[in-house]
């Protein structure tokens, strides 16, 4: 069942949303050659503590952190070990609170250093192809006009769209209904395409690889990586529908 917001759970919701941000921003100004994973990870972790919120992450399906650190060729959910960024490295991070009972979920694709011509135009792709879902996001709009958004601008760029994962409905859930595919079918979004209401909380989130769409999971259970050892980028933010394109409340 999609669950519509009222005014006051969408405030709620953009509290949690702007911690996320807040972590994100600190993730990314640590982000340089070197830096192993589990710092970030911890940080994150003091961030959420120390504001009486709780990672969103851990422990759910016996996931062992707080973020997901996924890079280069890994597409989502990488698990931050010891590993050490190296200058030309991407690295997408995705960070989930809940604060007062409502949740709040976002990602950023990161360069470390100087990155090749490749990586940053995939960067620049999924940001776009989320900038552009956002604004698909609109009252009376179908959810397929915000998967469509994805899969033209990211084609349009020679990026492929992930089909195996997609962004999910938010609120006081990690993942509720609808999920918010990247792309669209034959059928529109699987079968199931709503008319999208003000009120309506998702987490809309491209993932976009340089070469095919088709992925994989490493042995650790969790860590998505390219079929084909592709580069991978992940943007995301939780956004309400409104009448004029969605409301980012990971701002």
């Amino acid at each position: 069942m999609i669950i519509v917001k009222t005014p006051e759970e969408i405030e709620r919701m953009r509290e949690a949303g702007g911690l996320v941000a807040l972590i994100l921003r600190a993730l990314e100004e640590m982000v340089k050659p070197g830096i192993p994973l589990t710092r970030l990870d911890e940080e994150a972790e003091r961030i959420i503590r120390e504001r009486h919120a709780r990672p969103l992450f851990k422990g759910y399906r016996g996931y062992p952190s707080t973020i997901c650190a996924s890079v280069n060729e890994q597409v989502v959910h990488g698990i931050p070990g010891h590993r050490l960024l190296k200058e030309g490295d991407i690295v997408s991070l995705d960070v989930g609170v809940s604060l007062n009972d409502y949740a709040g979920d976002a990602a950023r694709t990161v360069p470390v250093g100087r990155i090749s011509p490749e990586a940053r135009k995939l960067i620049d792709a999924c940001r776009g192809a989320l900038e552009r879902a956002t604004a698909a996001a609109r009252s009376g709009a179908k959810l397929s006009d915000v998967s469509r958004a994805i899969q033209r601008h990211a084609e349009s760029h020679g990026c492929s769209v992930v089909r195996a994962y997609t962004g999910h409905g938010i609120g006081r859930q990690l993942h509720e209904e609808p999920q918010v595919p990247n792309f669209v079918g034959p059928h529109g979004c699987g079968g199931n395409d709503p008319v999208l209401a003000r009120g309506m909380t998702l987490a809309i989130e491209p993932m976009l690889n340089a070469g095919g769409h088709k992925v994989k999971v490493l042995q650790d259970g969790w860590t998505v990586v390219t079929e084909d050892g592709s580069l991978s980028a992940h943007f995301e933010e939780t956004v309400a529908v409104a009448d004029r394109g969605g409301d980012v409340l990971t701002k």
